[in-house]
């Protein structure tokens, strides 16, 4: 505990005797300074106890004595210790009014106690404060590497931290995501300061800023994290004021085994890609025993089980693609699920379990998050290690229709059940549509016959001549002669089903509304 006027006026072995200023005896005191000066106010730096025998003060002047104790009250004294029985048998009146006019503490000073003992008493408090300070920065220290290590890992960290704070902590990534937060209702007053997060992480690391007009009127301070020039994530801290000498020893403490956990994870992910990728090829060839005698037990039962692959692509920098590959493998150690992620290209591939809340942590980010614009992602129906190659296309073919269809997921047993008519909402399908038909729709707007109508109908009753006459209304020899137009103008017959497939498609392709 660091050294205060009270704490010194009951120290047993100085008998000092509060004159004046008993309302401010819990001010800290940083230093004890003995001067004989009239105006030693040059020679202070604030939060001093200021020791005086009064050998050069003139004490019986009433003017003086003001003006002495307001400069050392504006000097940011925080106490005047007056010794007695050397120049003057008692503390001078003048002065002790003087000080009780601006409420400076004076304590009395008797002879038999020398100032180097009130010195003495105030340095022996700090060292002790100091030693206290670091002792429980260690204790921070080891407490918090304790629970990195343990098997709650980074949330462990960040649960701690909290405490020993006595307010909150948030961790992000670049992009400003809350990626991990204490306690937890702490996550929704983190999400608030991501552009502050994300200007923090464009700076050189080490880097570090106090955020203005932080929410619920928090002192809010934002760390770098990461050993290199660029940051790897940002650390939050929230208290209702400056943290003390120990608490920044917790917080460094703890943003030196961040970095530490983050460059680890960053190595070890790499590592784990690369092998996540060999693996993943083998599967794609159809070598699922090779691919289970590498894996070995990497994936734990992944291999043993129905499986679901999933796609991904994310536009723009190779961060939103780590900040994609991080909230999946999060996901996943939440739910204790095991996965193989590997690079695709500009996208991401998983391998996850069906059925599992990995998968379903997947769907709600994409439905109800805030994902990177542009992401999409295909999933295909569950299948096992045999046949990852089949379920790698499907949930390329789901994300590709979930990029037409303007959706973040898309899964492919979706796609299965329902219409092929909305793959056709394409510009080059739209444009094959208006060639293919085009010599049909200027023969009709000359005058001649209704070919394009008159073909859509002829189709709709898969070629029977008498129910197509009678939705068109006209005689089946007058649809005989028209569909033989059709043939002689597109060079076509439609004998063949894939012309009448063509052709089907092409009037669905260019209809109103499609």
């Amino acid at each position: 505990m660091q050294p205060t006027l009270a704490s010194l006026a009951q120290h047993t072995g100085l008998k000092l005797a509060v004159l004046s200023g008993e309302g401010r005896l819990e001010t800290p005191v940083r230093w004890a300074h003995a001067s004989e000066l009239a105006d030693p106010v040059p020679w202070l730096d604030g939060g001093e106890l200021l020791l005086t025998t009064g050998l050069k003060l003139a004490v019986d002047d009433a003017d003086a004595m003001r003006e002495y104790v307001t400069r050392l009250a504006g000097a940011g004294v925080v106490g005047l210790g007056f010794g007695v029985g050397v120049n003057h048998p008692e503390v001078p009146p003048a002065l002790l009014e003087a000080a009780r006019a601006v409420g400076l503490p004076l304590l009395e000073v008797p002879r038999p106690t020398p100032f180097i003992a009130i010195g003495k008493a105030v340095s022996a408090a700090i060292a002790a404060e100091q030693y206290r300070t670091v002792s429980a920065g260690f204790a921070a220290q080891r407490e918090l590497t304790r629970a990195a290590l343990s098997d709650g890992g980074q949330q462990a960290l960040l649960d701690r931290l909290a405490v020993q704070l006595g307010g909150w902590c948030a961790l992000y990534d670049l992009a400003g995501r809350v990626t991990g937060a204490a306690p937890a209702w702490a996550g929704r007053r983190a999400a608030a300061l991501a552009d502050d997060v994300r200007a923090l992480g464009e700076r050189q690391a080490p880097a570090s800023a106090v955020c203005a007009g932080a929410p619920d009127d928090d002192r809010v301070e934002l760390q770098s994290i990461g050993a290199g020039r660029t940051p790897r994530a940002v650390l939050a801290i929230g208290t209702g004021a400056p943290p003390g000498t120990a608490e920044r020893y917790a917080v460094q403490s703890a943003v030196a085994v961040l970095t530490l956990l983050t460059e680890r994870s960053r190595a070890y992910q790499e590592a784990e890609g690369r092998l996540g990728g060999a693996v993943l090829r083998m599967l794609l060839s159809g070598e699922a025993d090779h691919a289970r005698a590498v894996a070995g037990q990497l994936y734990g039962g992944l291999f043993d089980a129905p499986l679901r692959v999933l796609v991904a692509e994310v536009p723009g920098t190779g961060e939103e693609r780590d900040a994609l590959g991080r909230a999946v493998v999060t996901a996943a150690a939440r739910a204790g699920e095991p996965v193989l992620a590997a690079a695709d290209g500009d996208g991401l591939v998983w391998l996850l379990p069906d059925g599992g809340a990995t998968a379903a942590a997947c769907a709600e980010y994409a439905a109800a998050g805030e994902p990177p614009a542009g992401l999409v992602m295909g999933l295909s129906a569950p299948t096992g290690p045999a046949a990852v190659d089949s379920a790698y296309r499907q949930a390329r073919e789901a994300l590709v229709v979930a990029r037409r269809r303007g959706r973040v997921l898309v899964e492919h047993t979706d796609v299965a059940a329902g219409s092929i008519l909305p793959l056709l909402a394409d510009d080059a399908v739209r444009a094959f549509a208006d060639g293919m038909l085009g010599a049909l729709r200027r023969h009709d707007e000359r005058g001649r016959g209704d070919l394009v109508a008159s073909l859509r109908a002829w189709l709709a009753r898969h070629g029977q001549w008498d129910a197509a006459a009678a939705d068109l209304g006209v005689h089946r020899h007058t649809l005989r002669y028209r569909m033989r137009r059709v043939e002689e103008i597109l060079d076509r017959s439609l004998d063949d089903p894939d012309v009448r497939m063509e052709l089907w498609l092409a009037l669905k392709a260019t209809a109103p509304g499609a």
